[in-house]
């Protein structure tokens, strides 16, 4: 197979009614590379959807030009155009014909192009596509607009493999031996049954040992075969959360046909591991017991939307491992395929996502978060007629990733109220809105029966068990309470709790059989101990690991600060908390907030900051987020009193402000194993700015999973006073590149509704990230007004 990635298009933001065809003018639209997201290009207003981040949508067409003398000889062989996603309605035409379209915005699809090849009647291949996202209140978060992923073109010979057509299956697994299976399916598309070899290899990235097994069949004219192999491994490198040890497998066609002998090459990267949710223990890799340390991910990078690069989501997951973190929940949809090799690559275990919606749709809040009325957009006016060709298209483009542990057919199916309802609670009170009207909680028999959800999870959970029977079925449930009673987890093999921890212990005592893990989870050190204290449930998901746009709560705020990392890819303070419970290296890090005289010291309700400037005043509370061994914390020459807070896990101390520097050890066994200090700070003298590089293993690690890393060069800018600490105002810095494109800047603030498009932002607590797409040798300038200019 020959694959082709189609990054340059033309590009207009608006409906062109003749733009299908072939002949069409497209010299005066844009060009730009493909993946690519309109809607972050537009500015912020209050006028469109707070659900959707305050973007707009549209209608946008994009056109690529391809020379086929380009391609090579195409002759005899089958061409097809494949697209990762296109958010959303879809509708694509190739030389003018019209070969179809797709509404979902999340889901793979494609197009055989082979007969219309056969009508080219010059060089120039035309592909045209109409993206439509006028409902921009479709969704609860941001989606983004337009050719949002990656397109490729596939050549392939006569016998082929059928598209996602290898099946590779961990049947048993430990140090000594692996017993593997894997299935192809071959499509023969010539004029007669050939006799085909097939040969595998699976080589091992890390140490380059090869094992080959083979098998022979014959594929009937116009008709397909499938070749089953088992094959025994000896002394397999197990991929794990701690060692994603990954294997190449690489399978070769050889054939005879009108006298000649033919090869094609497919490839695909694999890993051979076990695990097990069960009901008692939790869940195990390879037989080894693991507490699931999730954090849910929606897909979008502030200022760069859906369009996200490899390098960034590098960064953001290497700050995430760091923290502890061993896995993630794709909300609540199919992601980009190339972030789950990234996972397998640096070994995070996954759950991945179909649907947020079934035939029902839910409240999209367009005014800000339960602000009345709701309107009725998205998926649900298109689940009738694709949601099995959409589930089938995530599980059968995604089951080869040993990252993937469990597939979700739903999140929050069981919302009460939203839409569904039952006779059996006069009041329904959902996650969050505890503060809804009586009115809006109060059961209404006109809404839809809640007792329609069993019946839809059997058919997602066989059509899933269908395409891939080796891993568990799962949903993230928002009203246990009710759902267990009507049959909803009947069909699931592994029940996830959306927050309801309280629930845990006697929901584990009435579904005794069920796997039970929290699938989404709010920061409190008692929703972790929930989870850390007891063997039965697997783990939990944080809402969530990062920042994202949408699911606002008004104007001007345009995200949702839910996460551990901003929008920018930096640390908060919480992560820096979770790290101190999930990370099993040391950590020692301090934070200030005023001293309250109340009952009420919850970590949640009041702000906390890396402050040591104020001088005057009540008293401060100096809280120190450690892990190992004894904390001690000084302030200038003098020893200060700790007292652990066992109810939100961390140490405090209540001191006078003053100007002495903080210093908090970590103590094990008297020797300093990790060391913090807060010192006060003045205004910025400079800005450092430093070009983010990863890791030389996880570079490495993504190039084995096919990951190319230096796609888009990151530049984490910082604020510093004269004393090189992180200085205390901000500034607006202005960025010019030469020898590239400025992608845009980042400081994570979801209340700064600068255009993105802009080359200038202002930091937050001192910190922007400049994003910029190298065309060679890149030149970059930064300028803040009364610092010394930088050049990069």
């Amino acid at each position: 197979m020959r694959t082709f990635d189609i990054r340059q298009w033309t590009f207009i933001l608006a409906d062109e009614p003749d733009a299908w065809a072939k002949g069409f003018d497209d010299t005066g639209w844009r060009t730009l590379t493909v993946p690519h997201d309109w809607s972050v290009e537009q500015p912020f207003s209050s006028s469109w959807s707070s659900g959707t981040g305050y973007l707009p949508g549209g209608i946008g067409w994009y056109r690529a030009h391809i020379a086929l003398s380009t391609l090579g000889e195409v002759a005899g062989t089958l061409a097809r155009l494949v697209f990762h996603g296109v958010y959303k309605n879809a509708q694509v035409w190739v030389n003018g014909y019209h070969v179809g379209g797709r509404p979902s915005g999340y889901a793979e699809f494609s197009f055989d192009l082979t007969e219309i090849l056969s009508y080219a009647n010059g060089d120039d291949l035309v592909i045209s596509v109409r993206v439509e996202h006028t409902d921009i209140s479709d969704s609860r978060w941001y989606n983004g607009s337009g050719i949002t992923r990656r397109v490729s073109l596939e050549l392939h010979q006569a016998l082929r493999v059928k598209e996602h057509g290898t099946t590779f299956t961990t049947l048993s697994a430990d140090a000594a031996a692996a017993s593997i299976k894997v299935a192809t399916t071959l499509v023969n598309d010539a004029a007669e049954t050939v006799t085909a070899h097939v040969r595998h290899d699976l080589r091992s990235l890390a140490s380059e040992r090869t094992h080959r097994f083979e098998a022979e069949l014959q594929v009937p004219a116009g008709g397909f075969a499938d070749a089953i192999v088992t094959t025994e491994v000896p002394q397999p490198e197990l991929w794990s959360d701690t060692s994603p040890s990954l294997y190449r497998l690489t399978t070769t066609l050889v054939w005879s046909a009108a006298g000649s002998e033919h090869q094609a090459v497919y490839e695909e990267t694999v890993g051979i591991r076990t695990f097990r949710f069960d009901a008692d223990h939790g869940f195990s890799i390879n037989g080894e017991a693991r507490k699931l340390k999730g954090v849910c991910l929606h897909e979008d990078a502030g200022c760069l939307g859906t369009a996200v690069p490899n390098a960034v989501w590098l960064r953001r997951l290497l700050k995430l491992k760091h923290m502890g973190c061993n896995a993630v929940r794709m909300a609540h949809n199919p992601h980009a395929p190339e972030l789950y090799r990234m996972c397998d690559a640096l070994g995070f275990f996954v759950i991945d996502e179909a649907f947020d919606e079934w035939e029902n749709a839910k409240n999209k809040w367009w005014q800000g978060h339960n602000v009345y009325p709701p309107r009725h957009q998205g998926y649900a006016k298109d689940f009738h007629d694709w949601h099995e060709r959409d589930l089938v298209a995530m599980v059968g483009a995604h089951r080869n990733h040993p990252s993937i542990i469990a597939w979700s057919i739903g999140n929050e199916i069981d919302y009460p109220n939203d839409p569904y309802a039952s006779a059996m609670f006069e009041a329904m009170t959902g996650n969050n809105d505890a503060n809804k009207s009586a009115k809006q909680r109060a059961y209404d028999p006109n809404r839809p029966d809640a007792r329609r959800l069993p019946t839809l999870a059997k058919r997602l959970a066989a059509i899933v068990r269908q395409s891939d029977p080796t891993r568990p079925v799962t949903v993230g449930a928002a009203f246990p309470e009710l759902s267990r009673h009507t049959g909803f987890f009947d069909e699931l093999d592994v029940v996830g709790y959306n927050y309801k921890e309280y629930l845990y212990e006697g929901d584990h005592a009435h579904l005794p059989h069920k796997p039970l893990l929290g699938s989404e989870n709010g920061h409190r050190y008692t929703d972790w101990l929930h989870a850390a204290e007891k063997d039965y449930i697997a783990g939990q998901f944080l809402w969530t690991g990062i920042d994202y746009l949408g699911e606002a709560h008004g104007w001007p705020i345009h995200g949702s600060g839910a996460g551990l990392l901003t929008i920018a890819g930096f640390e908060k303070h919480t992560y820096h908390l979770r790290r101190s419970w999930w990370s099993d290296a040391p950590v020692a890090h301090i934070v200030t907030r005023p001293y309250v005289d109340e009952a009420d010291k919850n970590f949640w309700s009041h702000p906390i900051a890396r402050n040591w400037n104020d001088t005057a005043g009540s008293a401060i509370e100096v809280l120190c987020f450690t892990n190992k061994g004894t904390p001690r914390l000084t302030c200038g020459e003098q020893e200060i009193a700790l007292t652990h807070d066992a109810e939100h896990g961390y140490w405090v101390a209540v001191m006078p402000p003053n100007r002495d520097p903080l210093v908090l050890e970590a103590l094990r066994d008297g020797a300093v194993v990790a060391r913090d200090h807060l010192r006060p700070t003045e205004e910025a003298a400079k800005l450092d700015a430093v070009v983010w590089q990863a890791p030389a293993d996880a570079v490495r690690q993504c190039a084995d999973a096919g990951l190319a890393t230096d796609d888009v060069i990151q530049i984490e800018c910082t604020l510093r006073d004269a004393q090189g600490n992180i200085a205390c105002d901000e500034r607006m810095v202005s960025v010019e590149v030469e020898g590239g494109t400025l992608l845009g800047l980042e400081n994570g603030d979801l209340r700064d509704n600068t255009a993105y498009t802009l080359p200038q932002r202002r930091t937050l607590d001192g910190r922007l990230i400049i994003y910029v797409r190298p065309n060679g040798r890149a030149i970059v300038r930064l300028n803040v007004p009364g610092l010394p200019d930088i050049r990069l």
